[in-house]
């Protein structure tokens, strides 16, 4: 018995150059979606990042409000927390203060408050993605406005 089967010799299927080629393409644009959506994410921690500091100056305006002046440097943002203990001490000081917890902002770092200040009255700002303080990348209540 004979086969008499004819076997098709035109191909019909990917070379594997092709297929490299399509897969270099989909690197090339995951590459780019991926640092988009980085770029996203960092971006939203900045603009979180500041709407805290907003809402930190309104809780130090009541502090003053309430004490009379702003905290010292020395007593920092822990007089939102706890009454301090340094002069000056605040009269009218809530019994439980005026936050449960200090937050701190999106990288993990405890805002700073110096007061007086070198922008303003006080100074009360996040050290940035960096940790550091006083580079180009801190985030403060003399440039909130600029994140937001």
């Amino acid at each position: 018995m004979k086969n008499n089967k004819k076997f098709n010799t035109t191909q019909k299927g990917f070379t594997i150059l092709e297929v490299m080629i399509v897969i270099a393409i989909l690197g090339m644009m995951a590459t780019l979606v991926v640092g988009n959506l980085m770029d996203s994410a960092d971006d939203a921690k900045v603009q979180s990042t500041a709407i805290e500091i907003k809402n930190l100056e309104s809780i130090l305006d009541l502090y003053k409000l309430k004490a009379g002046q702003y905290p010292t440097t020395e007593q920092g943002l822990e007089a939102l927390v706890t009454m301090p203990e340094i002069e000056p001490i605040p009269r009218n000081y809530p019994q439980n203060g005026f936050l449960s917890e200090l937050p701190q902002d999106k990288w993990g770092n405890d805002y700073q408050l110096v007061n007086p200040g070198e922008m303003g009255v006080y100074d009360l700002f996040s050290v940035g993605p960096d940790g550091e303080a006083g580079t180009e990348d801190d985030i403060g209540n003399w440039n909130v406005k600029d994140f937001l």
